[in-house]
């Protein structure tokens, strides 16, 4: 390194029109930029000789060329200069190194989709990201959020009943998010109308999201988002995270996005990991083999018939996954 050259960290908080914003997450001794600043520079075409495309959420380095009174040369200026290793990778919005998801449904209007949030659950397991469960508008369907918290509980999931409109169900799951969150990267996620960006504003009403309402025609909300943007967010007691305002998860698509094999599904059900070794076959489907202690459990109501009837969906739109292995 040159006395006029300077090295930082920064992750990557938004990008547009071929520019990245980025935050410095860690920088040298003596670089005009200090830690928590931003700067907005373009990536460099060794990415694309690499055939590597920047993510939002990405951390990477960066290379500072300082002029002799120690500014940013403004000729040779900020250089990106390669992507740290990524934990993991999204399709749907395109962004890298989540760690948790906190699952959004509502009770009612509109009325939750099991499917869809088991979808969401699944990916969330197999990209190693932590999925939270909130479910919203609990004033509407008092009785139907009771049976998706035991449903998602009983899958080993966190769980939060709340309602944003009546605010009430905010401080318990507050509190679990200064546990869960601190220097991590979230993202709501869920059906639009659910009331996501109404859970974000409630818990850190700084942040001032757009709302979107529902349709009264069609019963679903319209997205109100179209990039995705970290936003650092003060947690309290000192503690801090980003969160990711995005566009949406609603379309998981486990027939034409490669996530995992059929025969891998199984892993991203926590819930059913005890009772495998229980099972008669070595190569059960756990669909509808006599002595699958799988399904057994089902019956015995130790296992959501809920869950399980997703499984076998799931399983079978991966089965017709046309970048299948």
């Amino acid at each position: 390194m040159t006395q006029t050259e300077r090295h930082l960290v920064c992750r990557i908080l938004a990008s547009s029109g071929g520019l990245y914003t980025l935050r410095a997450e860690s920088a040298e001794e003596g670089s005009p930029i200090k830690v928590g600043d931003t700067v907005q520079i373009p990536a460099r075409g060794v990415f694309r000789h690499k055939g590597q495309t920047p993510l939002v959420g990405d951390l990477a380095e960066i290379r500072l060329e300082l002029a002799e009174d120690g500014t940013v040369d403004n000729e040779r200026g900020i250089l990106m200069e390669r992507l740290l290793e990524r934990k993991n990778e999204l399709i749907r919005p395109p962004m890298a190194n989540l760690d948790c998801m906190l699952i959004t449904a509502a009770a009612a209007k509109p009325d939750p989709s099991l499917l869809a949030i088991d979808k969401l659950t699944c990916a969330c397991v197999a990209q190693n990201v932590t999925p939270i469960i909130i479910i919203n508008k609990c004033e509407l369907a008092p009785d139907t959020a009771s049976t998706l918290k035991e449903v998602y509980g009983g899958a080993g999931f966190p769980v939060f009943t709340v309602s944003a409109k009546e605010k009430w169900g905010e401080e318990e799951l507050r509190g679990a998010l200064l546990e869960l969150l601190p220097d991590k990267i979230a993202a709501f996620a869920g059906a639009s109308g659910v009331g996501k960006s109404s859970c974000l504003n409630m818990l850190f009403p700084d942040l001032s999201l757009t709302t979107s309402a529902v349709s009264h025609k069609t019963g679903r909300g319209r997205h109100t988002t179209r990039a995705v943007t970290l936003i650092p967010t003060a947690l309290g007691e000192g503690k801090s995270c980003y969160l990711a305002d995005t566009p949406g998860f609603g379309l998981l698509d486990f027939e034409n996005f490669h996530f995992m094999e059929e025969d891998q599904l199984i892993w991203s059900f926590p819930e059913f990991e005890d009772k495998l070794t229980k099972c008669r076959y070595t190569k059960c489907t756990h669909t509808k083999e006599e002595g699958c202690a799988i399904l057994e459990a089902v019956e015995k109501g130790e296992i959501s018939r809920s869950r399980h009837e997703s499984y076998i969906v799931l399983r079978e739109e991966l089965k017709k996954n046309r970048y299948k292995k």
